[in-house]
Formats: C-alpha cells, sequence, structure tokens
C-alpha cells in the first residue's frame, strides 16, 4: 500500500508571553516557542490567560504569527483576565485558517495605547502538517 507521506495527528505548539522576562512595553514583543514548520495550516487554537494583564492606562494587546492580528485582535486588558480562555482568530474553519508560508519559530505580541504592569499569557496553536 503506498502512502502519501502526509502527517496523520494533529499537532501544538506553544507560546508564551511573561511580563516578568519579556517587559510590557507599548511595542512589538517577540515571543519565541515551538517551531511550526513552512507549509503547515494552522486551525485553531487557545489563548490561557495565567496571570491578568494589567496597565496604569487602556492597554490592547495583539498576537501575530505571519501577518498583523492573525491569531487575536488587539484586545483590551479588560478581557484578560486571571484565567481567561480566549479563541484565538483561527477557529477550525478554511476561512480562517493560517498557511504557514514561512516556518514560524515565535508569534509577535503588540501591546498598544499604554504600557502593561503585569501578565502571564499562554497561547497554543493546533496544526497540520500538510507538505
Amino acid at each position: 500500500m503506498k502512502t502519501s507521506g502526509l502527517e496523520n495527528a494533529k499537532k501544538v505548539a506553544y507560546f508564551e508571553y511573561d511580563f516578568s522576562i519579556h517587559g510590557g512595553a507599548a511595542e512589538a514583543i517577540t515571543v519565541y516557542g515551538d517551531v511550526i514548520p513552512i507549509g503547515a495550516i494552522i486551525t485553531s487554537g487557545m489563548i490561557h490567560v495565567k496571570t491578568a494583564v494589567t496597565s496604569a492606562g487602556s492597554a490592547t494587546v495583539a498576537i501575530q504569527a505571519l501577518s498583523s492580528e492573525d491569531v487575536l485582535a488587539a484586545t483590551a486588558k479588560a478581557s484578560l483576565t486571571l484565567n481567561a480562555l480566549i479563541d484565538t482568530v483561527p477557529v477550525g474553519t478554511a476561512a480562517t485558517a493560517i498557511r504557514c508560508t514561512s516556518t514560524v519559530q515565535a508569534l509577535t505580541f503588540t501591546v498598544a495605547t499604554a504600557a502593561l504592569t503585569a501578565g502571564k499569557i499562554c497561547v497554543a496553536l493546533e496544526y497540520v502538517v500538510t507538505a
């Protein structure tokens, strides 16, 4: 029986932003994690806020893998509370899936409007390898 060479299992890549490690300046912050290979398709994911995001101002956080806000659109700190679970932008449909045209080694967390003063956010992205 000839096989296609495709993998038959979903994989999960993890990335974790931690204020105590990455800081919270209102800028783009690179957060390294597991590597998602070129050709993979990110099908869905979940964000778990392990430590509430805080700020002296009205901060927002957006997360991207390959293009602006492709994982999480700018979200106000009020939604990033302790133990919050938030769906990522890819939600298991072809319309929202992210095709990896390059290797994803890090996510970009973009803090805007005001700096953060605390927070720890874990991002789990499910993907399949088709190439």
